[in-house]
This record gives C-alpha cells, structure tokens and sequence, in this order.
C-alpha cells in the first residue's frame, strides 16, 4: 500500500473512532471533540498532501453543519471573507500586470540598472522578485520571475563547481517568499491573520499597519540574502555574464496604463485614513482592490476596440488559493466555537509571565520550521486563533505575539513544500533537495533571529 494510501486510511479511521466513541448526551462535548477530529483530519491531509490541499479546504462545508459545529452564516461568511475579495482585486491586478509583460519591463530595468557580473545579477532578481512579490502575490511572482532566470542559466556555460546557476533559482523562491511578507496582499497568510483576528478577537489590521513593519523587515530580509549569496558565490561574484537583457525595450501603452493603474491602487490602500480625513470618503482595502480590477475591464488597450482585460484572461486566476483562505477562516471560527482553542491555549499557560524575547524565539522557531512540512496557510489557520488566544492571558498585546508568527510563516527556505515559490522553482528540475536544504537551514536560523530582533524593537 502507497504511503499517502496508507495516511488517507488512517486519517479517516481515527476520524471515524472519534465520531463513533465520543460520549453521546452532552452537546458541547460532543461537537468539541468532533472539531477536533475534523481539524487532526485537515491537518493529516494538509500535511502529506492526500489530496489537493484546496479540497482539503472544503471539508468544512461538507462535514461543518451535519456535525453541527458551525452555523450556515458562519460557514458561508468564512468563505465569503472580505479579506478574500482583497486578494482576489490583487491578483486580477497581477494578471494583467503579467497579460502585457509589466513585470518583465520592471524586473529587466532593476537588473540591468544593477550591472551584469554574478553578484549584482543575483542582487538584481532579489530586488526584482521581491518588489513585484510586495504587490502580487508571492506564487505569481515565483512564476513570472523563473522562466527570465532559466533563459539566463540557458544562454550561459558553466562548470561543474560553479554555484551561479543554484543561486539565481534560489534567489527567485527567496526573493518572492521575502517580498510576500512586506505588504498585506503580499502572500496568503498575512491576509488569513488579519481576518483571523478581526472576526474573532476585534483587531484590526490594515494596509498601512501592515506595511510599516512588513516593508523594512522585507528589505533587512533581502539584505541578508544578498550578503550569504555573495560570500557563497566566492570568485564568482565578479564574473561577468553578458547575455543578461542587453536591448533595453521601450514601455508600450497598455504597459503604462497597467502600471498607472496598479500605482494608484498602491497609494489609495497606503494612504487612506488621510484620504479618508481630507475627503470624506469612507472606502476599504478590499473595495479599492475590487474598484483596480473592474476598471481594468473598462480602460481601453492601444487598439480600437480592445480592453486591458476580458473576462477569458480571469482563467488564470488562482481560485485554489480563495478556497484555501475561506478553508481556513472556516477551521479557525470552527476550533473557537467549540471551545478547542480555549483548551489549547491552556498548554501555553506556563510561559505566560516568560520575557518577550523568549516567547517570540519559541513561537517563531515553531513557525519557521513548522511550516517546512505543512502550508503556510495551514499553519496560521491553526496557530494564529491559538497564540492570539493565549496573549490575552498575558501582558502583551495580540498583535506583538502573532504578527511574529505570521510573518515567520513566510520564511521556509528549505524545503519545496514549505512555499509554493520553492516548489515553483524546484520544480525547474535544476535544483536538488540537498542543495535547498543546505541553505535553507543556514537561513532558517537567521530569519529566526532577524524575525525576533526585529519584532522586539518594531512591533
């Protein structure tokens, strides 16, 4: 019997046992245990991929209400999030970013402004994928930046020891994992964490919260990346590679109307309480993301007729990933309704007068190496409720203890599993499972403590 065969059988017999031999009369305790069993039951199929991990994320709408642990409106309002119609206006916006080669003009005029010898290339795809990754999401940005890296490996010679070619792969799965974290709309989890604790525990986290600590972690994040690629690349860092974008390409229409566009929805979402002073005008983050995307449909492309988007070119949107998030919002208000994470909670009740520092090190090595083996989303669907919950029992405030968490989320550099950026670049086939892990490890460690300084004196 196959592995994930062997799993999915005994993932559904421990479900079954729990279901069966839970003690009948007491409802409370009966659907407490229930949501535990349906929450281990996502967390098995999350964790070895039984099946894909999007239909892993509908098990609440077919198991939720039958086992009587959530309501019909909060199950649809987990699916229905504001947070994911945000998500939806960004990567609308993506695609038409990635529909007139925007992000190719972009990244091609950051890495020729850089120079073309090893390091300033690898510089030049750690800036370009990040920044892109600031606004689009991090898996776009992984897939828009790869196939630019692999014609560079495919134009040039190298030998057997060089370490070029692995590091430029690299730098596009750490480029966008790190350029996810700067911005709300950056990658999954941080959309995930601020609706988690809006819904459930009040707190609010907006775009501009977001940003003014997301940002410069981002860019210390990038930095350091940068300093470990040089000293890893030894005399190779000044080699020059001269088959890197020599014809500089002149911006198209729909290029600057597309990127027009997308730089009024970044400053519409950056500035809007004094927007919202100075006018009058109450909007949302998710409303001006959706007000991007319908104009987008309306704004007339360089020839008669046409429009910088049809609704054909919306095939590419990532409907998985909407479903993943409503999937999520869906365990975490399932785990709070039937008091699971109250529980839970309590095994953290010994550390709750430990220092800051010590609490941030433990919650962020959980995250970081935690989200080696399972999804980012899935991790913060759990552990958000979880850690928000035990920081009201402390002096320190939610935001403090789960921004960490979240943002250490993104900072899987291992393994291909652990970001889809990685499995995206390791699925080029040019890079080994030994060669990630390596360095990943090394940067594992450091994000560990680049996240907690980080956190200590800006959160």
């Amino acid at each position: 019997m196959q592995i994930k065969q062997l799993i999915t059988a005994l993932g559904l017999l421990l479900f079954l046992v729990v279901l069966l031999f839970t003690p009948k009369g007491d409802s409370s305790l009966e659907t407490f245990w229930y949501a535990i069993a349906l929450a281990g039951l996502m967390v098995v199929f999350w964790l070895f991929e039984v099946v894909p991990i999007y239909v892993t994320a509908l098990f609440p709408v077919v198991l939720g209400i039958p086992l009587g642990l959530m309501n019909a409106s909060d199950l649809t309002a987990s699916y229905g999030h504001k947070y994911i119609y945000l998500f939806m206006g960004g990567f609308i916006l993506s695609i038409a970013l990635e529909k007139w080669e925007a992000h190719k003009q972009i990244a091609e005029s950051i890495i020729r402004t850089v120079g073309n010898s090893k390091s300033r290339i690898l510089l030049g795809f750690l800036l370009s994928t990040g920044l892109l990754s600031m606004w689009i999401s991090n898996t776009a940005t992984a897939l828009m930046m790869l196939p630019m890296a692999m014609a560079i490996l495919a134009n040039i010679k190298e030998d057997g020891e060089s370490k070029f070619s692995k590091l430029l792969l690299l730098s596009v799965a750490y480029g966008a994992s790190i350029g996810g974290m700067a911005t709300l709309v950056g990658s999954p989890p941080n959309i995930l964490m601020a609706g988690l604790l809006e819904d459930s525990f009040g707190v609010k986290v907006d775009f501009f919260d977001w940003m003014i600590v997301g940002l410069p972690l981002s860019f210390v994040l990038l930095s350091v990346v940068f300093i470990f690629f040089y000293l890893l690349l030894g005399k190779e860092r000044k080699e020059q590679v001269h088959e890197v974008y020599a014809d500089k390409k002149k911006w198209t229409t729909n290029q600057i109307r597309v990127v027009v566009l997308f730089f009024v929805i970044v400053l519409l979402w950056s500035f809007r309480t004094p927007l919202t002073g100075l006018t009058g005008i109450v909007y949302t983050d998710e409303g001006v993301a959706i007000l991007g995307a319908v104009m987008l449909f309306f704004l007339p492309g360089s020839k008669k007729g046409d429009r910088l988007l049809v609704w054909e070119d919306t095939q590419k949107l990532p409907w998985g990933i909407l479903i993943l998030f409503g999937g999520g919002m869906a365990l975490a208000k399932m785990l709070e309704i039937n008091g699971v994470i109250d529980e839970l909670a309590l095994v953290f009740t010994d550390y709750a007068g430990a220092p800051l520092a010590i609490l941030l090190l433990i919650l962020v090595a959980i995250a970081i190496f935690g989200t080696e083996i399972m999804s980012n989303m899935a991790l913060v669907s759990v552990f958000i409720p979880l850690v928000a919950e035990f920081a009201l029992g402390t002096d320190y405030s939610i935001i403090q203890l789960c921004m960490p968490v979240t943002l250490a989320a993104s900072c899987a550099f291992m393994l291909p599993v652990g970001t889809p950026p990685n499995a995206i670049v390791f699925s080029s086939g040019q890079l080994k499972i030994s060669q990630m892990a390596k360095t990943g490890f090394v940067l594992n460690l450091v994000g560990v403590f680049v996240v907690v300084l980080f956190s200590l004196f800006f959160i």
